[in-house]
């Protein structure tokens, strides 16, 4: 569970929309980061529950194409989030959400519009 999750709203809806999509991107790097390195499996369950979070708070205030795309992204992530602590136990998922986070990361970035 995402430790002061208002503060991290407040201070993330603070920022402009591209911002705000380059955040989702780098939040979504470290979950390919994590999945692949990490041995804590929290750590990936509490950043896909962090990427669920900012695509809620972010996805209403974009074009309708960009929004269906986060919440597709979301969807994903509610289905790791609640499959992690078994699939945690295999390398093969490991390296899934690893492949597909870093999918995601470059496909939000793109949406941004930073590059």
């Amino acid at each position: 569970m995402i430790q002061n999750k208002e503060k991290l709203r407040e201070r993330f809806l603070r920022d402009p929309l591209p911002r705000r999509l380059g955040g989702l991107s780098a939040t979504l790097g470290r979950i390919s980061s994590s999945a692949r390195n990490s041995t804590d499996a929290a750590v990936v369950k509490n950043l896909l529950e962090e990427a669920k979070y900012l695509i809620e708070w972010t996805a209403a205030e974009t074009i309708p194409e960009t929004a269906a795309e986060l919440v597709s992204m979301q969807t994903l992530i509610t289905i790791w989030i609640k499959a992690w602590d078994s699939a945690s136990q295999e390398k093969i998922q490991h390296t899934l959400l690893s492949v597909q986070a870093k999918q995601w990361s470059d496909r939000t970035l793109d949406l941004s519009g930073l590059m």
